[in-house]
């Protein structure tokens, strides 16, 4: 196992069960961008933490169970489920909240982590359905949730 896998790996632990926000700090490079699909690009370390710190307040004592993982040079992918239930608010894009919906929800999505010369995450995607997120959240009108 590779530095990239390793890092990864560490995300994974850092955001699920229980979370560790200041540990997600730390894996992160002080200019890292991310790409995710409800925020687009986000840069910056405490830009990113702050959006993983919503998502673990949403969902707190989520788990991922990897379907595939790899390492191919620098970066670490991993393809999986993301599943727990939404007992926190829904920090949207806009900076509204939404209360908790009390529901569970399973996404699968795909990250990619690429780190740097100090083995810290230089560059991070994160791909899901945001439909089916929203759908399993009860949030889209009955008609787009069919």
């Amino acid at each position: 196992m590779g530095q990239a896998r390793e890092v990864m790996d560490r995300l994974t632990e850092a955001l699920t069960t229980t979370p560790d926000i200041k540990a997600v700090g730390e894996l992160f490079a002080a200019d890292a961008v991310a790409v995710t699909p409800d925020e687009g690009e986000i840069h910056g370390r405490d830009n990113i933490v702050e959006y993983w710190k919503h998502m673990t307040e949403a969902v707190p004592e989520a788990t991922f169970e990897a379907v595939y993982s790899c390492e191919v040079g620098d970066t670490a992918i991993d393809e999986g489920y993301f599943s727990g239930k939404n007992t926190g608010p829904l920090v949207l894009p806009s900076g509204e909240s939404l209360p908790a919906t009390q529901k569970e929800i399973r996404i699968r999505g795909v990250d990619f982590a690429t780190i740097d010369a100090d083995g810290r995450i230089a560059s991070y995607r994160l791909y899901f359905d945001q439909m089916d997120f929203l759908g399993q959240l009860g949030l889209l009108p009955d008609e787009l949730s069919a």
